[in-house]
C-alpha cells in the first residue's frame, strides 16, 4: 500500500523551495528575536554571572527547585490517574443507551469544560476544602488535584467519545453478531481501539495537565513555580529562577512525550502481531452431495487425522 499522503499532495520542486526559504526565514527571525531578548536582559542586568550562580550550589536545587519539582510530578501523577478514571467512565456514560445517563454525563462534562481550571481551584480550595474537611496541609493539593481531574477528564471523555464515533461501524456490528451486547461490544471491542488511536491527543493532555500545575501557585500549593518565586525573592534573582524554571518544565514536557512515543511504537507493534506462514487445519469443499462444506471439511480433517494414525497392516 503507497505510504503518500491522503489528505494532502507530495510538494513540487517550487512548494520545497518555497518550504525551504520559509524555514530560513523563520529560523532568522527567530534567531534575531533570541538575540533581541538577551541583548535587554544583558543591558537590565539579568546576565550577571552572580545572579546564576546559585543554580549551581546544592542548597539552590535541595531547598527550592527539587520540592518544586516534587510538588508538580505529584499533582501531575494524580491528576492524570483520576482524570483517566473520570474521561473514560464520562465518556463511555455519554455513548450509554439509557438517556438519562447520556444525558447527566452530557451535562457534567460540557459543565466541566466551560469553566476555567483556574476559577475551579480557587472555589475547591476557599469553597470547600480551606473549611475544615482536609489539613491545611492538604487543602492546595486536593484543591488542584480536583480541579485539574474534572477540566482534563471532561476533554478526555470527550476524546473517549469522538474516538468511538470515528471507528468504522463494522467494528460494533462484528461484536454484536456474535452475541455481545451493546455494553459489551462498548467495553471488549471498540474502547481499546479508540484508546489506542486518540493516544497523540492523551499525550498533549497530559502536557496540558502539567503545565496546569503551575496554576496552583494562586492557592499557595508548593509547586515548581512557587519555588521559584521564593528561591528569587531569596537570591534576588527572580527572573533567572522563571527562565530555570520554564526550562525545567520543557525538559519534563519533554521526557512526557518521548515516553508516550515509546508507548505508542509499543502499541502499534502489539496490534500488528507477528506474522505466521502456517497452513489452515481445516479442508473447504469436501462435503457430500446435500451436505454443507464445513460438515465435510470437518470429517476429512478427522479423515486425515485418522489416516496419519491408522496402523499399517501386517504382511502376510
Amino acid at each position: 500500500m503507497s505510504t503518500q499522503n491522503l489528505l494532502f499532495d507530495a510538494p513540487g520542486p517550487r512548494a520545497r523551495r518555497r518550504h525551504a526559504a520559509m524555514t530560513v526565514i523563520g529560523a532568522a527571525l527567530t534567531v534575531g528575536l533570541l538575540a533581541l531578548i538577551g541583548k535587554r536582559f544583558a543591558a537590565a542586568g539579568q546576565l550577571d554571572p552572580d545572579l546564576w550562580r546559585p543554580f549551581l550550589t546544592a542548597e539552590a536545587w535541595g531547598a527550592y527547585l527539587i520540592p518544586g519539582l516534587i510538588g508538580t510530578f505529584r499533582a501531575t501523577v494524580l491528576s492524570v490517574v483520576f482524570a483517566g478514571l473520570f474521561g473514560v467512565l464520562f465518556g463511555m456514560g455519554r455513548m450509554s443507551p439509557i438517556v438519562p445517563i447520556r444525558w447527566f454525563c452530557g451535562v457534567v462534562v460540557e459543565f466541566f469544560r466551560a469553566v476555567p481550571v483556574l476559577l475551579m481551584m480557587v472555589f475547591a480550595y476557599f469553597g470547600f476544602f480551606a473549611r475544615g474537611v482536609l489539613d491545611s496541609q492538604y487543602a492546595p493539593l486536593a484543591a488542584v488535584v480536583t480541579a485539574l481531574t474534572l477540566y482534563n477528564g471532561s476533554v478526555i471523555a470527550e476524546l473517549v467519545r469522538s474516538g468511538v464515533d470515528g471507528l468504522p461501524r463494522g467494528q460494533a456490528e462484528a461484536g454484536l453478531s456474535v452475541g455481545l451486547t451493546p455494553w459489551q461490544t462498548l467495553r471488549v471491542v471498540q474502547l481499546p481501539q479508540a484508546l489506542t488511536a486518540m493516544l497523540p491527543a492523551l499525550v498533549s493532555q497530559l502536557i496540558v495537565v502539567l503545565k496546569d500545575s503551575a496554576l496552583g501557585v494562586a492557592i499557595t500549593f508548593p509547586e515548581l513555580m512557587s519555588w521559584s518565586r521564593t528561591m528569587g525573592s531569596a537570591y534576588a534573582n527572580t527572573v533567572p529562577a522563571y527562565l530555570v524554571a520554564a526550562l525545567l518544565f520543557i525538559l519534563a514536557n519533554y521526557v512526557l512525550m518521548w515516553l508516550a512515543q515509546q508507548l505508542e511504537q509499543r502499541l502499534k507493534r502489539r496490534a500488528s502481531g507477528p506474522m505466521t506462514a502456517a497452513a489452515p487445519t481445516v479442508l473447504q469443499g469436501v462435503g457430500e452431495p446435500g451436505e454443507p462444506a464445513t460438515h465435510g471439511a470437518v470429517r476429512a480433517e478427522h479423515g486425515v487425522e485418522r489416516a496419519f494414525t491408522r496402523r499399517p497392516r501386517r504382511e502376510k
